[in-house]
């Protein structure tokens, strides 16, 4: 999970609240499921300490979900009588959970939002391509790409006079362009729209000149797929390749850091130094060595294991993303004046966050970090 969208919960100062509900509708008593979850995360909310405006901030945003389409969940972060983020859910909660803590409690979302990447699809033809985000609960249109039309007489000999020959070379170069505009909008809205794998769908000519116009960083995450605009195309195969193609590049990613990690990792509980970068397979593993990395931005991917020992110890943090210690006095010695508690594994998502890192999830019986927590690191120190 890439945590950039996570962004705006640390511009402000909390307290805050963090509700995981599930929302889904699939009942004939929907609505009045619905008014006691609402009193659940009131009652929950109230209980914690929470303020009175920003409790009614929270309901008021669930109230007004909507009747069809939701996802399964939704996490809500409110602080100061506001809902700050309020984020659908790849999966169903498995409880309700109100909380509210001095920083946001965004550890469960990277279980909750679903492994599967997001995915830039492009629905390639001549004319141009739409543009369609794909992500854990459901695909929205993003945009247009529109080049110029040449209608192809379906020659392919030599052409017969200069006219023909004219048209011909006219033709190709329309088509030539339309590749450059759709390739250029995709380099464009790639980087903005969190998308980790790239699907170019349509005629095959097309999506080829596409395919061959993009970044060279862009085009190891992309794959073409028969359908899209192509006559007689099925959605449905195509919107299980695009699943399957998801699938598939989730793994690979999980399995990749997972090997770094163990040709990185020393001692449980150690963390590797080196006098020299010996390159990206260099591993964190425990809080200390953890906390230690990513005060130092060295993180490239955060590994979490939701049932681990260390995610729920607490460390002290301050007011900046980088404001992380074992102790309190030493969070005083990197100069916070008025050090406080919070979970270890939402300190280090914080600092991840501000630093550009990912965070996989270790599911349940897949050998991971001794505690839930590690890391593997950008370089050594």
């Amino acid at each position: 999970m890439e945590l950039g969208f996570l962004k705006p919960l640390f511009a402000r100062p909390g307290p805050w609240a963090s509700v995981y509900v599930e929302t889904t509708r699939a009942t004939e008593d929907a609505q009045r499921i619905q008014a006691l979850r609402e009193r659940e995360v009131a009652s929950r909310l109230i209980d914690a300490g929470a303020d009175a405006y920003t409790v009614r901030a929270v309901v008021n945003r669930l109230a007004n979900e909507p009747v069809s389409g939701a996802p399964p969940g939704r996490a809500l972060f409110a602080a100061g009588a506001e809902v700050v983020l309020d984020i659908p859910l790849g999966k169903v909660p498995a409880a309700i959970e109100a909380t509210w803590s001095v920083l946001p409690h965004i550890a469960p979302l990277a279980g909750l939002r679903g492994d599967d990447p997001s995915c830039l699809v492009a629905y390639i033809d001549r004319t141009g391509a739409d543009l369609e985000l794909r992500h854990a609960y459901g695909r929205a249109a993003v945009g247009q790409a529109r080049g110029k039309e040449w209608q192809d007489r379906g020659h392919r000999g030599v052409p017969a006079d200069r006219h023909e020959w004219h048209y011909r070379n006219k033709d190709e170069n329309a088509r030539n362009e339309t590749a450059d505009v759709i390739a250029a909008e995709l380099a464009r809205m790639w980087p903005e729209s969190g998308a980790g794998l790239v699907v170019l769908t349509g005629d095959a000519r097309e999506r080829r000149a596409v395919h061959n116009r993009l970044p060279e960083r862009m085009r190891a995450v992309t794959a073409e797929v028969d359908g899209g605009r192509t006559p007689g195309a099925s959605q449905d195969t195509l919107d299980r390749e695009i699943a399957r193609l998801r699938e598939g590049f989730a793994r690979r990613r999980l399995e990749s850091a997972l090997e770094r990690f163990r040709i990185g990792r020393g001692r449980p509980g150690e963390h590797r130094e080196s006098t020299v970068d010996t390159g990206p397979g260099e591993a964190a593993e425990g809080v200390p060595a953890v906390v230690d990395a990513v005060r130092t931005h060295q993180v490239a991917t955060l590994l979490l294991g939701p049932d681990g020992s260390d995610t729920g110890r607490e460390v002290w943090i301050g007011p900046g993303v980088d404001d992380v210690a074992l102790q309190r006095g030493q969070a005083r010695a990197m100069g916070v004046d008025k050090p406080v508690r919070a979970r270890a594994d939402d300190a280090l998502l914080r600092s991840a966050a501000a630093a550009g890192s990912e965070v996989l999830v270790v599911p349940a019986g897949m050998p991971g970090p001794a505690g839930g927590l590690g890391a593997v690191l950008r370089w050594t120190i």
